[in-house]
């Protein structure tokens, strides 16, 4: 996401004999079980991702309550300006979520005017946010300000952490809140102030694991959604995806210590958002991997960097704002490729191409580029995770 710049799933192992009618979902059990020896940590095993309505969590009804145009809206979160502009593009566009930005009127959060904005969505919609702590912190002016990752795990224990974060949760979904994308589980030792810097835990893998899992449990129990980034892994590239391209080693290094903590917390609860980032040996040449479909797959099968296959939804990093993607193709380009290419959730900073956007959707659905049951699986996905599905 810009440094200037559901709702819970329930637990994701159970989702194929669950559903929830609440608005924001109810907090998945953790997953993750953790060596004391060694501080590792290791997934749980996981049933293979869900392509079709399972029995019994109503996927068929909710998916026939949908237009085409409106199960593509629920695959597209955008940043707002503030109230009146969230209420249009809900009210108009049906979007799954909203993103609340460094430039976004604070009234929408301060004077919960984002109930009017939720009461306009006809899927309970996504409320979003960066709120890492440190520099990226766009809820510090309304519930004070967090340490950044690096400090906290040099000052705090990862239990005094998980309980500062229950704290931090709880305001944030009194706010409106319902996802927060965050913990950044980038593994890097970059100096402070660069691109990923102190944003990250650690240049430990093991430290990482552990700090992001503690920030995880604690927005779990709170009811808030929770989003690692940024996948396979940021923190060794070279370059600022704000700025151009970035480019990281090659996976075959990536897979010793980038992807460490999405392999440990792959079945946390969390949901995952893909980078900008050009990975040799993975990525096609000059396609980032958060419109790569070898990216994707990596993820979502698992069996490529030896994790459990994922199950949540799949998000993707700014596509709107950020140089690494815009220097390439447009917003609508760039949002169908990835929905192409296997993401779940396109996320930009603006609204005004949202009905062009939704255009070139339909047109790719109605051409076979985007086949329609991939739409419908990312759709119940989405709705899974921020707890739509209606009780069967």
């Amino acid at each position: 996401m810009r440094k200037t710049p559901i709702v819970l799933l329930a637990m994701l192992a159970a989702v194929a004999t669950a559903c929830s009618n609440s608005d924001s979902g109810s907090a998945p059990a953790h997953s993750v079980t953790h060596d004391p020896t060694t501080g590792s940590s290791a997934p749980a095993a996981a049933p293979a991702p869900a392509t079709t309505p399972a029995k019994g969590d109503c996927g068929a009804d909710f998916l026939a309550k949908l237009s085409t145009r409106e199960k593509l809206a629920q695959l597209l979160t955008v940043g707002v300006t503030g109230a009146d502009d969230a209420t249009n593009v809900v009210r108009n566009s049906q979007v799954g979520g909203i993103f609340v930005g460094g430039w976004t009127d604070r009234s929408l959060l301060a004077d919960g005017l984002v109930k009017q904005v939720k009461a306009a969505a006809k899927v309970p919609l996504m409320v979003t946010i960066d709120e890492e702590g440190g520099r990226v912190s766009r809820a510090k002016d309304l519930i004070g300000p967090a340490p950044s990752a690096r400090v906290t795990a040099q000052t705090m224990t990862s239990e005094q952490f998980h309980d500062a974060t229950v704290t931090r949760g709880r305001a944030l979904k009194d706010l409106g809140v319902t996802v927060d994308f965050a913990p950044d589980v980038d593994v890097s030792s970059q100096p402070d102030d660069s691109v990923i810097g102190d944003r990250s835990f650690s240049d430990d893998p093991a430290v990482v694991t552990e700090y992001a899992d503690a920030y995880i449990r604690a927005m779990n129990e709170v009811g808030v959604g929770t989003v690692m980034k940024h996948f396979p892994g940021h923190g060794s590239g070279t370059g600022d995806s704000h700025t151009g391209a970035v480019r990281t080693p090659p996976l075959s290094q990536l897979q010793t210590v980038d992807l460490v903590p999405f392999r440990n917390l792959i079945n946390s609860g969390a949901a995952v958002m893909v980078g900008h980032l050009d990975v040799p040996d993975l990525t096609t040449p000059n396609v980032p991997a958060s419109i790569s479909p070898q990216a994707m797959s990596l993820l979502r099968d698992g069996t490529g960097y030896g994790a459990a296959p994922f199950q949540g939804p799949i998000f993707t990093d700014d596509l709107g704002g950020m140089a690494a993607i815009t220097s390439r193709m447009n917003i609508e380009d760039a949002v169908e490729a990835a929905l192409i290419a296997g993401a779940d959730n396109a996320l930009w900073i603006t609204t005004d191409a949202v009905p062009q956007v939704l255009d070139r959707l339909e047109q790719a659905v109605s051409s076979g580029r985007l086949p329609a049951d991939r739409v419908d699986a990312s759709v119940l996905r989405m709705a899974r995770y921020k707890g739509a599905l209606a009780p069967c």
